[in-house]
């Protein structure tokens, strides 16, 4: 993954627009776009294991090349999972500073990653706007049963 952090305030202006005018592209305090290059395998992946048991960070490195190769798909999907932990972790330490935040959707993903100069082999994910909250958030629209989202060995 890879953190867009957006402090030019025309900028995030132009983003606005293309965010369906949400106010906390502008408003919040901070601003992150979350990006993941899904190439980032072939970039000198020892880097990643480097603090690694040697017989382990070989295991890995030597792993990630066949694993990854020739499956686009997965390495988008890698990218993705990716994304979506770093984003968890950002949101859950940005509430234990006392600190709201919001993940956001709805914006022109191709127009955005035009203005950040977004590489060809990166993907983006959600804006994660985090500040002090302004106004309550919508209430939670509900969730399904448990029993329709747990399923038991199969399906």
């Amino acid at each position: 993954w890879r953190f867009v952090v957006v402090r030019d305030k025309a900028l995030r202006q132009e983003m606005r627009k293309l965010g369906n005018d949400q106010a906390q592209i502008t408003d919040a305090s901070l601003l992150v776009i979350m990006t993941a290059d899904t190439k980032a395998w072939q970039k000198n992946p020892a880097r990643y294991w480097e603090k690694a048991p040697k017989e382990v960070a070989d295991l890995l490195v030597g792993w990630m090349g066949p694993f990854h190769d020739g499956r686009e798909w997965l390495q988008r999907d890698e990218a993705q999972r990716s994304i979506g932990m770093a984003m968890q972790t950002l949101m859950l330490s940005a509430k234990g500073l006392g600190y709201d935040s919001c993940p956001m959707i709805g914006f022109d993903i191709e127009a955005v990653a035009k203005l950040i100069n977004l590489p060809a082999d990166h993907v983006m994910g959600p804006m994660v706007a985090i500040g002090k909250g302004t106004k309550q958030p919508w209430p939670k629209p509900g969730q399904l049963a448990l029993n329709d989202v747990v399923i038991n060995n199969t399906f």
